[in-house]
């Protein structure tokens, strides 16, 4: 009799592909990053919902999907705090608008909206006696990645509050304006904005 052949463990349960897909949908494993200073603070991975399990742990919040970080940024406004599943669900359908738009993977497309809008310089104000001064100096990579997020949610805010543009519509449009570094975007014109007044102090 024949000794039966022993299943090989790295081999996936059933056969399967046990690749994970950002809602099921998008791949995450072929990301491209442009930017080498901001890559370690850009993850990506396929869960758009830890539910806060970082939240306690400082500088932890770098190891969260970028995805699920610009969901809880679009959160952060009178009129949208808590509502994740709802923000999530806007995201997800303006991924497929995004898709649709460029043919490209729209995770990709945030990643380097991402990039695109994070500003290398900034003011600081300094104190020599009574006066107030403003220095340019260099911005960290996390705060660079911060400061994007924050541009990009208030540009979809500015276009979908009390207007009639869908949430959906609004996030497609900042994303891939920021993505093709269109300086009409709200996130690309503050970015460009913070440097210009950053050059003009140095």
């Amino acid at each position: 009799m024949a000794a039966e052949e022993q299943p090989d463990p790295d081999a996936p349960a059933g056969g399967a592909d046990v690749s994970a897909k950002l809602f099921g949908t998008w791949e995450i494993d072929e990301i491209a990053y442009e930017d080498p200073s901001t890559e370690r603070y850009i993850a990506v991975t396929p869960v758009a919902h830890t539910a806060g399990r970082h939240a306690s742990k400082q500088f932890q919040k770098s190891q969260i999907s970028i995805v699920e970080r610009f969901i809880n940024r679009l959160m952060q406004t009178e009129e949208n705090t808590g509502k994740k599943q709802q923000s999530l669900n806007h995201v997800r359908d303006a991924f497929e608008l995004i898709h649709d738009r460029t043919e490209e993977n729209p995770v990709q497309i945030l990643v380097r909206a991402v990039e695109n809008a994070a500003p290398r310089e900034e003011t600081v104000r300094l104190k020599y006696g009574g006066i107030s001064v403003p220095k340019a100096v260099d911005v960290a990579p996390q705060r660079r990645v911060d400061q994007s997020l924050k541009f990009l949610a208030e540009g979809v805010y500015n276009d979908a509050f009390k207007t009639a543009t869908p949430v959906e519509e609004a996030i497609a449009s900042q994303l891939v304006g920021a993505a093709n570094y269109d300086v009409q975007t709200y996130a690309i014109s503050q970015k460009e904005e913070k440097e210009r007044v950053a050059a003009a102090a140095r």
